[in-house]
């Protein structure tokens, strides 16, 4: 009987996972779409907005990790957050200036800030560390399923409805994404596992979980925080440039080709993120992790050798390999580096945090490079970033599968030092 209750919230976490996609990620593309095509805003305005929603999110991602690993109630907070992106969605629409569109991305972006580390948490969990791996696959392939589906109907919707239904439509899908956590069984998710504490601090037979002292004084957590935010430094303009591209002199066919961008790589993601999960024990997370840089340094080369909507739409199919890849290994990653300190999911926001910095100086600085010396110089300059961010992660970055190197030194306090003391 409890296996099949689980199977329940299982199923419930296959379709949040699925409905989450535009709640959390899928309007960014289309709102550079929107700026340019329907407001005619240029370039380096349009990535200021953009970046609006990666600062917030780089203030939030910290506290919304700690919340997560405190609360005993995961999933209420990805449906209050998902209502509030819901709000965000269509303050989008109402903003009439550059100030208004700015506070609706900070909302959206402070919201938003939830659903990583609660996603990951709620899977921690129900499944547990040795079973992490595929589910996160798993939740990957669900989640680009959801992207492919909610491109298709913004670009039906912005083509023949008008670009601010794609924005109307993201906050009507917010309704599954809140239906189907409120699913998923509270009594199946370990409070405990979900944030990767201490065997010994799950019984009650050791003090409190590690401090952020403790987390700071991990070499490993740094090097990956670095990468992490070299990682989006490369990738985090990309798809929003070519956006750009595709909507000069095509106001009508922009969202559709925008949505055309964004199934392409979904399509490719759906297998590499099943793959990812499948290979990140047996072959370990380095060699993949340098797969996708490589793949990201590639298609920001790639974007400078041609124009026609054909060729850009080819060279993003690439994104599908380099993301899904990122997205499977980073929550496994840092599972790998939390383990023992009860602070899984915290660290995701320190993580994510990075994660934000990195996509609000790519908008930022690649709009300013894009106005200025033309998109080419802009894509050559976030390839050599990923580049960059290549060569550090493969002469820094330890492999983290179990059994693989030394202990972290979070370990190693565990067993050989005093117990942690608490930062709360």
């Amino acid at each position: 009987m409890q296996r099949q209750a689980q199977s329940v919230s299982l199923r419930s976490l296959d379709w949040l996972n699925f409905f989450m996609a535009d709640v959390n990620t899928g309007i960014g593309p289309f709102l550079a779409i929107y700026l340019t095509a329907t407001r005619h805003w240029n370039p380096a305005t349009v990535g200021a907005v953009v970046a609006a929603q990666g600062i917030s999110s780089v203030l939030a991602q910290g506290p919304a990790g700690w919340l997560v690993d405190w609360s005993q109630h995961k999933k209420l907070l990805v449906m209050c957050g998902a209502a509030a992106v819901a709000l965000g969605c269509v303050g989008i629409v109402a903003a009439a200036n550059e100030p208004g569109e700015i506070l609706t991305q900070i909302l959206i972006g402070a919201a938003a800030a939830i659903f990583p580390p609660s996603i990951a948490a709620i899977s921690l969990g129900i499944v547990g560390k040795d079973r992490l791996s595929r589910r996160v696959g798993r939740n990957e392939t669900f989640n680009h399923a959801g992207n492919v589906s909610f491109a298709l109907m913004a670009g039906v919707a912005g083509t023949w409805l008008g670009q601010q239904w794609i924005f109307y439509a993201s906050a009507i899908v917010t309704a599954g994404t809140i239906l189907s956590a409120s699913k998923i069984r509270s009594a199946d998710i370990d409070n405990e596992a979900a944030r990767a504490a201490s065997e010994e601090e799950a019984d009650g037979r050791s003090g409190p979980a590690a401090s952020f002292r403790d987390l700071l004084r991990n070499r490993g957590i740094w090097i990956f925080t670095v990468s992490v935010l070299l990682f989006h430094f490369a990738n985090a303009a990309m798809l929003p440039l070519v956006g750009e591209l595709l909507s000069k002199g095509q106001d009508g066919k922009s969202s559709m080709y925008m949505s055309a961008c964004i199934i392409a790589a979904q399509f490719v993601m759906i297998p590499v993120a099943f793959v990812t999960g499948k290979l990140a024990d047996p072959w370990g997370r380095k060699p993949l992790f340098l797969i996708g840089f490589g793949v990201l340094a590639v298609r920001g080369a790639l974007y400078t050798l041609g124009r026609g909507p054909v060729y850009l739409l080819s060279v993003q199919s690439l994104d599908g390999v380099g993301a899904a890849i990122f997205g499977v290994l980073w929550v496994i990653i840092i599972s790998d580096l939390a383990k023992g300190t009860g602070r899984f999911n915290l660290l995701q926001g320190v993580i994510q945090a990075a994660l934000g910095a990195g996509a609000f100086l790519s908008n930022f600085l690649a709009g300013f490079v894009a106005k200025n010396f033309g998109f080419s110089a802009a894509f050559l300059g976030l390839a050599g970033i990923a580049c960059l961010g290549m060569l550090f992660f493969a002469l820094c970055m330890p492999e983290t599968r179990a059994g693989q190197g030394a202990p972290s030194e979070l370990s190693k306090s565990r067993t050989m030092g005093p117990s942690f003391k608490n930062s709360s």
